[in-house]
């Protein structure tokens, strides 16, 4: 017994209706990318792409759409593309944004000419660009290490879990959410100018160590952070507690070093 099925050509006319459908959702909008390969020049330059697009997507779609159809040079990082593994951090209209994240619904406008205004994409600042959209995180990690992001504690390996109550570890839950992605610390214009600032993400993940009930080395970690390029050079701008995308409180965390530097309380 065969099982019926509908053609191509049947007269219910369902197989062109979608296609029709997306093509009406789709917008004309223009990414200024900021290019630079120095195998070729010491100059970077901006790049104008025309893309048609569902404002509905976000700027990685976009990003990949150039890079698949328009021009395969264009370098960017990625990875999950869901705001988690934050390795596409980047400049977008001159704010940092996980790339992931952002959607092209939230940025388009026009000009008084009625054309779509560019959607600027530039790499984050501070760290050296490398290609493209792509910079060094060298320097970031090492700032990252230095503040000994682990748990230090002292004795025989335990025979079980080490015990936390719900409020000690709410102490510290904020500053778990870091995904090093670096949009705090290159937001920070202290760190722009002298990039041996340890930076926002480095204090953000001392903190969560230093105030972490079952941690010994909180003294070892305050010791280096007050340092001449350690958290007192932070200036409380909030650029980075605004740039960050899992919602940290990134100052208030970076003033709550700063207070357990002063009263050794933590």
């Amino acid at each position: 017994m065969s099982t019926a099925t509908l053609s191509k050509g049947d007269a219910s006319g369902s197989s062109a209706e979608p296609a029709e459908s997306g093509a009406s959702q789709l917008i004309t909008a223009v990414f200024r990318v900021r290019r630079f390969n120095p195998e070729i020049s010491e100059n970077a330059f901006w790049e104008d792409f025309t893309l048609r697009i569902d404002p509905k997507e976000r700027v990685l779609d976009a990003l990949h759409q150039i890079k698949w159809e328009e021009d395969g040079s264009l370098t960017f990082r990625r990875s999950c593309a869901h705001g988690i593994c934050g390795s596409d951090a980047m400049r977008i209209n001159g704010v940092n944004r996980l790339a992931c994240k952002t959607l092209i619904k939230d940025l388009v406008a026009t000009g008084k000419d009625g054309e779509p205004k560019p959607i600027t994409v530039e790499p984050i600042k501070g760290l050296t660009v490398l290609k493209d959209l792509v910079v060094d995180m060298e320097p970031f990690f090492q700032a990252y290490r230095d503040v000994m992001p682990f748990l230090v504690t002292a004795g025989n390996e335990p025979t079980r879990e080490r015990l936390q109550s719900p409020e000690d570890r709410e102490r510290f839950d904020d500053t778990t959410k870091c995904i090093l992605c670096a949009a705090c610390t290159s937001s920070c214009p202290i760190y722009w100018n002298d990039g041996q600032y340890f930076g926002p993400a480095a204090i953000v993940n001392a903190h969560r160590f230093i105030f972490d009930s079952r941690d010994e080395a909180g003294e070892q970690r305050l010791e280096i952070l007050n340092d001449k390029d350690g958290v007192w050079r932070c200036r409380t701008t909030f650029n980075c507690t605004d740039a960050c995308p899992r919602g940290i409180e990134v100052t208030k965390a970076i003033a709550e070093v700063k207070k357990a530097l002063i009263t050794r309380r933590f």
